[in-house]
């Protein structure tokens, strides 16, 4: 046993979660719905992923803050907020550009059956949200950016306490910053018993889930599904890959060294599921520490380059369905309101829902006809995560570049 347990740690993470994913795949085709029965197993994975990434935010966050000035850390905020409202909005118009080529929901018929869609919060109660009544309800119910608001606050407490003048206000400082860094070390190592658990989760995930859909729902919709991924596939390489060759990062290695994280956020359709492999890939990918630190977490919560493709093409599949010609103006308002809402709903229950719902009602389409596709989101959901995790590290990564550029200026200038 322990030569197997051996043989197995020491396989690659990607080969044991594709192999995995594969086998999966195949097994729910081939038993069908009698694969739910492997669910459960599944359910751990993401459970004990879910554990993690709470206190991963909190110990990583406030450590990031200390590991820089404040001048910079608002640099680098500002930098990487301008990037996420920059490539959602191309993302809308690739949604809306692709959903035009394959006119998916040509053929199908739309029933009136009426959908309980949950309450979309305003822009205020969005904003109000991030600031928590009680940090430990927060915790307790996961509530990240009200989590990340307050890791930031803490953070900069400790900063300003360690470079105190009083002795021992500089002392209480210093010890909670190690208190930090030891609690984010404790959570590394958890994570990686949790790794070693991933190939059978991704299995049961798989197995499960491809088990339950089958075939049919997938060729009633291939179209839509299809345009999905082209429109994906548009964002990786006009968007992402761009942008990484104008900062001069490699292209092939940088993907060759996240390529952990895109497997896993397609395997499991959780970005935030995902984000501790995610800052996994981050240091593989050579990204500033406290860069990625603080832009990832924000990134997996925020960022929904995917979901914005998802809210292009869905406006164009619901329009097809009651035959409804988008207007140019319409367009406009698609991918105005779709980027607001692919950052607005972020940590919200039920958020694709909500932010197809708002976009459908903005041209005056049926929400119902969110419910058309929710029985391939499956197979669009792995997709659409892919291109979220993907676009928070290359984020990361072209902002760290930025970084490393603007400190060799301020070395030439001064040196």
């Amino acid at each position: 046993m322990k030569s197997i347990w051996k043989w197995y740690k020491e396989k690659s993470f990607i080969l044991k979660i594709t192999t995995g994913f594969v086998l999966g795949a195949i097994l729910g085709l081939i038993i069908g719905p009698l694969a739910q029965i492997l669910s459960p197993f599944g359910d751990i994975f993401l459970q004990l992923l879910k554990m993690i990434v709470i206190p991963l935010i909190l110990f990583t966050l406030i450590s990031a803050v200390n590991s820089t000035n404040p001048k910079r850390m608002g640099r680098v905020g500002g930098k990487i907020f301008s990037y996420y409202l920059l490539t959602t909005a191309i993302a809308m118009f690739i949604g809306i550009m692709i959903g035009s080529i394959f006119n998916p929901g040509e053929g199908l018929e739309f029933s009136e059956q009426k959908m309980d869609v949950p309450e979309a919060p305003s822009f205020i109660d969005t904003i109000l949200a991030i600031i928590p009544t009680n940090f430990f309800h927060s915790l307790a119910n996961g509530d990240i950016l009200s989590i990340v608001f307050v890791a930031v606050i803490v953070g900069f407490v400790i900063t300003s306490m360690r470079h105190a003048e009083e002795f021992k206000i500089n002392d209480y400082g210093n010890t909670l910053l190690k208190l930090m860094d030891a609690g984010s070390e404790v959570t590394f190592r958890i994570l990686d018993g949790i790794l070693l658990y991933a190939p059978i989760g991704v299995f049961a995930i798989a197995a499960s889930k491809i088990g339950n859909q089958g075939f049919d729902v997938l060729s009633s919709l291939a179209s839509y599904v299809g345009a999905s991924y082209v429109g994906v596939g548009i964002q990786f390489v006009l968007v992402y890959m761009l942008l990484l060759f104008l900062f001069k990062v490699p292209i092939a290695k940088f993907f060759r060294n996240i390529r952990e994280a895109i497997i896993t956020a397609f395997a499991t359709s959780s970005s935030l599921g995902t984000l501790p492999v995610t800052m996994k890939s981050a240091d593989k990918a050579g990204i500033k520490n406290d860069v990625s630190k603080f832009t990832l977490p924000i990134g997996a919560t925020i960022n929904m380059d995917g979901s914005a493709i998802h809210y292009g093409v869905g406006a164009i599949f619901a329009a097809n369905v009651v035959g409804y010609d988008l207007s140019f103006g319409a367009i406009l308002g698609i991918v105005l309101v779709g980027t607001l809402a692919s950052v607005g709903t972020a940590g919200v229950p039920g958020a694709g829902l909500i932010g197809l719902s708002i976009v459908l009602t903005q041209v005056g389409l049926p929400i119902e006809i969110v419910g058309l596709t929710a029985g391939v989101n499956v197979l669009t959901d792995m997709i659409f995560t892919t291109c979220n995790v993907t676009g928070d590290l290359t984020g990361a990564a072209v902002v760290s570049k930025s970084e490393d550029k603007y400190e060799t200026q301020v070395g030439s200038e001064f040196g």
